[in-house]
């Protein structure tokens, strides 16, 4: 076998060389700091995610929670690049300059707040949780199953909700039936009052609308009743011409009454 050319000799050689690129700025510095800066955030954005997703997937290792101490990952970083705190401040201040998302928020005490510099850094998330096949399959079923519940849930809200409404419609109908159906009542009483009376059969012309209330129902449905009662007096106020209220004293005690009025009819020659 022939020997490696002089090129490729000479950069297997500098790769053994112990290059302090700490201080300098020329070409082959900068592009080794950068990728050494690139393996470090490329090692920390995998030890979160991964840490994250078991966070997610049961927590098997008891995680308080998903955002890991600085601390801690920094000494993960020191223990699988070897890098030195000061790289992984240049780190963490690199993702607090850059304006891409590198997957990876930074916090501090208060999570609400935004934080601006590598001191008041606390811990490390990752916004995009690693999870296992298994993992994602459970989490995708359990989604799945949970939006089939909440729309069975809805769909029997809103069915128990249209039928409380029908039921409400139709006894509407109902009471509004029945209502008319007193209003009839208290006009054939009314008026069959006034031709008694018209016939000396009654003393006088008017009855008390508490008498056609005890006439016409029962003492027994008379609180379940009140409001179709009450509902057709207004009616008869505001709609029927033929009965009039009136407030006459009976027996010592002022009382409401109804009479009935004739239609008033007018001769040719009073015309």
């Amino acid at each position: 076998m022939g020997k490696p050319s002089a090129p490729q000799e000479a950069a297997d050689n500098m790769k053994l060389l112990p290059v302090d690129c700490e201080t300098k700025t020329d070409e082959f510095c900068q592009a080794k700091q950068k990728a050494a800066l690139l393996e470090l955030l490329h090692e920390l954005y995998n030890f979160l995610a991964i840490q994250a997703g078991n966070f997610e997937c049961g927590n098997p290792e008891k995680l308080k929670s998903k955002c890991i101490p600085v601390t801690e990952a920094q000494e993960y970083i020191a223990n699988v690049t070897s890098s030195s705190s000061t790289k992984f401040e240049a780190a963490l201040t690199w993702i607090l300059s850059s304006n891409k998302d590198v997957g990876i928020w930074l916090k501090g005490e208060d999570p609400s707040e935004l934080v601006t510099t590598v001191d008041k850094v606390v811990c490390l998330e990752s916004s995009r949780p690693r999870m296992g096949v298994g993992c994602r399959l459970s989490r995708a079923l359990l989604t799945a199953v949970t939006n089939l519940l909440i729309f069975f849930w809805c769909l029997a809200f809103l069915w128990g909700l249209l039928i409380l409404l029908k039921y409400r419609w139709r006894k509407l109908e109902e009471e509004e039936q029945a209502m008319y159906e007193m209003v009839k009542k208290i006009i054939d009483v009314v008026q069959d009052h006034y031709v008694d009376w018209e016939q000396d059969m009654e003393r006088y012309p008017y009855v008390g609308i508490l008498h056609v209330r005890d006439t016409l129902i029962p003492p027994q449905s008379r609180r379940r009743m009140k409001r179709v009662w009450d509902r057709a007096v207004e009616f008869l106020a505001s709609n029927e011409s033929r009965i009039q209220t009136e407030s006459h004293r009976v027996a010592g005690e002022d009382m409401l009454v109804w009479r009935w009025t004739k239609p008033s009819s007018f001769s040719d020659s009073e015309r």
